[in-house]
């Protein structure tokens, strides 16, 4: 089985949706990154969504590289909301009170 995360984006509007499929972990981190450099640089996205979906595991660095992300995002003017989280993954989230931080879907 690939434990790899695989990553996908498709930008609509101003909505720049990155799909992550697998494990979210410290291994992700370049993946990760590479997937929303481009629409934090694009003037016409005025938000992100990180689709959760197909996260099956994710760990304490998965949740320092969606802060940083926040972080970058608040510096470019641009909103982040983490959606289609369950079971595991939104027991993760809720642990450590993501829901003060994100917007949650």
């Amino acid at each position: 089985m690939d434990t790899n995360m695989q990553t996908f984006v498709h930008t609509d509007g101003g909505v720049a949706k990155i799909q992550l499929r697998g494990r979210f972990d410290f291994g992700s981190h370049r993946e990760f990154k590479t997937s929303y450099e481009a629409p934090l640089g694009a003037s016409e996205v005025s938000e992100l969504h990180i689709d959760m979906g197909g996260v099956e595991y994710l760990d304490s660095s998965a949740l320092g590289m969606l802060l940083i992300l926040k972080e970058r995002a608040g510096a470019s003017n641009k909103r982040i909301a983490i959606t289609n989280c369950r079971g595991a993954v939104r027991q993760v989230l809720d642990i450590a009170n993501f829901s003060k931080l994100f917007q949650i879907e």
